[in-house]
């Protein structure tokens, strides 16, 4: 019975890959809009209520693609802080760690535009992401805070004072995502997301055409520029 069991999960597993790959080449070829169980059903040689076995609605499938595109660019930032510093700059580097973490979002980006779109472009009509996407979603800022919370630690961390009409601000963002860090990272580090998520949209989605040529340089000025903008002096 229990090979029988351990044969027919494997089987699901299968089947939910294969499903999971279709949708995502139909996102390349049409978008998230135009997503349809049933079109994934038929290029897979599936009736559509086989597919409902594993997906029962056509926004159980966004979520789960939603789920695996932060779950991947997660892991890629994840990947760069546990390499450290490029260069062998080692834990004390903070501006290279926190660089090559940007990095390495942006190059996840880049290699997956559409599933990058999927989670960071225009809001699919008629769907809401359930709360099941919100710790995925959080992988890369907590990668980052790692960092602030690391210079903090060494006492190298200077966050600039918020405005006061922002200290009540600072502080609710704080106490939300970075807690025991310094005043002013609230609102530092939410700017710094907001910004590093323009560049790298900007490029995924064709702004910088014939616009802005070397932009590997120019990225890497400016998410160093943020680096210090969130207090981090080396």
């Amino acid at each position: 019975m229990t090979t029988i069991r351990g044969a027919r999960e494997r089987a699901r597993i299968e089947v939910t890959a294969a499903i999971k790959d279709e949708a995502r080449r139909r996102l390349a070829e049409e978008g998230a809009v135009k997503l349809s169980l049933r079109a994934v059903a038929r290029e897979l040689g599936m009736v559509s209520s086989a597919l409902y076995r594993y997906f029962p609605s056509r926004d159980e499938l966004l979520t789960a693609l939603i789920i695996d595109a932060f779950d991947a660019v997660g892991e890629a930032a994840e990947g760069a802080l546990a390499e450290g510093a490029p260069g062998g700059g080692g834990a004390g580097d903070h501006v290279a760690r926190w660089d090559a973490i940007c990095a390495r979002v942006r190059a996840w980006a880049l290699a997956h535009p559409h599933e990058y779109a999927l989670i960071h472009g225009s809001p699919v009509p008629d769907y809401t992401a359930p709360m099941s996407t919100a710790v995925p979603a959080s992988r890369v800022a907590l990668t980052l805070i790692s960092v602030l919370r690391d210079a903090h630690q060494q006492g190298v961390l200077a966050p600039p004072a918020p405005a006061a009409n922002l200290r009540a601000e600072d502080r609710r963002l704080a106490e939300e995502f970075a807690p025991g860090l310094p005043p002013g990272t609230g609102v530092a580090i939410v700017a710094a997301w907001a910004q590093l998520y323009g560049l790298i949209s900007f490029e995924v989605f064709g702004q910088f055409n014939r616009v802005v040529e070397a932009r590997d340089e120019l990225f890497a000025q400016a998410t160093t520029r943020l680096a210090h903008d969130v207090g981090l002096s080396r």
